[in-house]
């Protein structure tokens, strides 16, 4: 979906370069290997006895479901093939050999248990989180094919002028608001090419060059936490927290930004407290230059006008009584009807990232309609556990697993569980601030994973510069995570205890 934004050339060569590891000829041998225990592992845990699992009353559905989550998890994990050819993966095997859809003599209910419903499976993708995900894409799609985007960055921009230390904040902080609506991928692309004459003004043998190229990845993935469409994890815990069979606490846009936008400038700020400690500038000034603009015409300005009233819209969704399931579709209509977005248009959603959703969303479907999840409630003592040992566990991992495959498939996997263990301990959660601060918490450890080039697109497209060593972003990574999670959770336990979320 990346050939409308500027930058697209680094965009591509982050592609490739992703491809060219993942499925270069010479690791056929280790891609068979990893192949051969996926298939091994879902096969010992479709066809094991069923009194091996230690959950009672556990039928052979349920079974099938432990299976299919377990081969997701190793594929996505393993990375034998994409993110989101997994998930299609899991919603077709739950079809075929879960639901009353399947394949006759493999789904005879009165032996393998109750069924699940093909048409709760298939919902899956249309889910009201999966229409905030496409009103997203297609407002960023609008927004840089009039060119808003840029101009919004040569507006916001200026106001910082030109004292180094003053530009590496205005990258900072106008990245990490981009961010919050925009694609991380194509924001960064898009702020490393604004970039790109800024570069061959600061002396090599400097430490400036690496701050700006730094602070653009550090800020496009704090700056996802900043709304619920910022980044999939924030997404994926909004769709638990909000289910209306789960918790149902009804957060909305505005309420999410309340607490995470503060939290966002504050982490920025420190960010460039950091680079400029680690990586001071010696040359004092920079001339800040940006090509390109905003289009002129009617289109340009239904585009403005419909920008600013969704996002005034999600704001004040408490205030309207429209949820920002309902707030996403507004931009898509207007857009079509207005002649903005056309069906070519349409191909550059990332339909990816909505079937890697998607595959998450089948999975919890899958163990909640089953009842594997109250069996496994009932089985295991969840309620004796410590409220502290699930936030920093369901953290560590998330942030651990975030930092090597995608952060989508991280949350994907762990937030079905984490759903059910917390409701498994019910008013135990309390002193923590309850279920909100696991699910948000976990939201913001992906968010803070950031140590690799492989991390995150974002720290792909720096790395590619080659101003960055992976040293220093691992330095950097490593700290700002830290800050990242301490102050989240800190936040987010917060706002738990005063009954704000």
């Amino acid at each position: 979906m990346f050939h409308i934004y500027e930058g697209f050339h680094l965009v591509d060569a982050y592609h490739q370069m992703r491809h060219k590891r993942k499925y270069h000829p010479d690791d056929s041998t280790k891609r068979a290997v990893k192949i051969i225990i996926v298939v091994l592992a879902t096969l010992l845990l479709w066809n094991m006895p069923a009194e091996w699992y230690g959950i009672h009353n556990l039928t052979v559905i349920q079974q099938r479901v432990i299976a299919i989550f377990a081969f997701a998890t190793l594929m996505w994990v393993l990375e034998i093939v994409s993110s989101w050819a997994t998930s299609v993966a899991v919603i077709v095997l739950m079809l075929l050999f879960c639901t009353d859809s399947g394949i006759l003599p493999m789904v005879n209910e009165e032996e393998v248990g109750p069924l699940l419903p093909y048409k709760g499976v298939m919902a899956t993708f249309a889910d009201p989180v999966i229409m905030l995900f496409i009103g997203g894409f297609v407002l960023a799609i609008a927004a840089t094919k009039t060119g808003l985007d840029a101009q919004l960055a040569k507006v916001l921009l200026k106001p910082f002028g030109s004292k180094s230390e003053m530009v590496l904040l205005g990258f900072l902080l106008i990245t990490g608001l981009f961010s919050m609506f925009v694609s991380n991928t194509a924001t960064a692309a898009m702020m490393l090419t604004f970039l790109t004459p800024v570069f061959r003004q600061l002396p090599p043998e400097g430490k400036g060059r690496i701050s700006l190229a730094l602070s653009i990845p550090v800020a496009a993935n704090l700056g996802g936490m900043g709304t619920p469409i910022g980044t999939p994890p924030n997404t994926i815990a909004l769709k638990y927290l909000n289910d209306p069979e789960g918790l149902n606490l009804g957060l909305g846009f505005g309420q999410w930004m309340m607490f995470m936008f503060p939290l966002v400038i504050v982490l920025l700020l420190i960010s460039w407290w950091l680079l400029l400690k680690m990586f001071p500038f010696t040359q004092k000034t920079i001339e800040l230059k940006i090509d390109g603009g905003m289009k002129k015409g009617f289109q340009s300005t239904v585009v403005i006008v419909t920008f600013f009233v969704t996002v005034a819209l999600w704001l004040l969704d408490r205030v309207t009584g429209i949820n920002s399931y309902t707030v996403a579709m507004i931009p898509f209509m207007v857009f079509a009807l207005t002649g903005v977005i056309n069906k070519r248009d349409l191909e550059q959603i990332n339909w990816s990232v909505i079937w890697m959703v998607a595959g998450g969303f089948a999975l919890g479907y899958g163990l909640n309609k089953s009842g594997l999840a109250e069996n496994a409630v009932e089985s295991i003592p969840f309620a004796e556990f410590s409220p502290l040992l699930i936030l920093i566990l369901g953290g560590a991992i998330c942030y651990l697993l975030s930092n090597f495959i995608s952060n989508s498939a991280t949350a994907a996997l762990l937030m079905p569980i984490l759903a059910i263990v917390c409701g498994a301990m019910g008013d135990k959660l309390d002193p923590i601030g309850g279920t909100p601060t696991v699910l948000i918490g976990v939201a913001i450890a992906a968010s803070s994973a950031m140590i690799l080039p492989i991390s995150t697109p974002p720290n792909a497209l720096a790395f590619s510069t080659n101003l960055v060593k992976q040293s220093d972003m691992s330095k950097v990574g490593i700290i700002v995570g830290i800050v990242s999670m301490t102050l989240g959770f800190g936040l987010v336990y917060l706002m738990g205890t005063l009954h704000l979320i």
